[in-house]
């Protein structure tokens, strides 16, 4: 008698939470997961089982590998603010009629003693840094550097995974690091660099929190840029446990 052919799970990757969902489910009985990293860090880090590297080609290339490889479930498991592979996902898996589930994080909330000041993207978060001070801290990554690249009064210290590719801020150093990071550490780097403001995109997660809590220390400004919404219509799980939960009830 045949079994029954493997559930195929399909993960867009790239985050911690990614790799852990891909983690509990690597063990499950008639589960197939593939994990999808866009490529665009030089050494990610590979989750467990089956990996694909590289993008679609858009709604219309992810549709297509949908059908031909047979996924079963599409779980977008990015960058908060990945919202082009976002928005490709969920025209590909509605083309398809795959379930779809955005796993997103939670954001980070300002306590007392925060000096944040919110805006709506990286362009905005420019606009605002003449007013709040002259020696920046940017942690928005590698990508939309661009952003900044007009402010000539401002100094900027860049920390990205990869070097940033211009154009870039004319008055920049560069540290190529990786979280996490710790309380102390960030402090430390806050001090010997005599940072004023803190630039960052509301990614959530604990591995990155530390900066927060050393500008909140350090009584410093912080520009917080809002990560946009998950697609209309798209349910949104906040952990791993959660999506495996949904994509139980989803293939029962």
């Amino acid at each position: 008698m045949n079994s029954a052919p493997a559930r195929h799970v399909l993960i867009l990757g790239g985050t911690t939470e990614a790799r852990r969902l891909a983690e509990e489910l690597a063990d499950t009985p008639g589960l197939r997961v593939t994990s999808s990293l866009a490529g665009r860090v030089a050494a990610p880090r590979l989750p467990v089982g089956q990996v694909r590297i590289g993008g679609f080609g858009g709604t219309e290339g992810m549709a297509r590998w949908l059908r031909e490889h047979q996924v079963d479930a599409l779980i977008d498991a990015t960058h908060p603010f990945a919202d082009t592979i976002s928005s490709h996902a969920a025209g590909a898996a509605a083309d398809v009629h795959v379930p779809l589930l955005a796993l997103r994080r939670p954001g980070w909330v300002p306590g007392p003693g925060d000096r944040w000041h919110s805006a709506g993207s990286l362009a905005e978060a420019a606009r605002l840094l003449p007013d709040l001070g002259e020696r920046i801290f940017l942690t928005t990554g590698r990508m939309g550097m661009a952003a900044f690249a007009h402010l000539t009064g401002q100094w900027f210290l860049v920390r990205s995974v990869d070097a940033p590719e211009p154009p870039v801020p004319p008055r920049m150093e560069v540290i190529l690091d990786r979280g996490p990071f710790t309380l102390e550490g960030e402090a430390e780097l806050l001090r010997r660099h005599r940072v004023e403001v803190l630039v960052t995109k509301d990614s959530g997660a604990h591995a990155t929190a530390p900066k927060l809590a050393a500008a909140r220390a350090a009584a410093l400004p912080v520009v917080v840029v809002r990560r946009p919404p998950a697609p209309q219509g798209v349910p949104v799980a906040e952990t791993p446990a959660e999506a495996v939960t949904w994509l139980r009830t989803t293939l029962a």
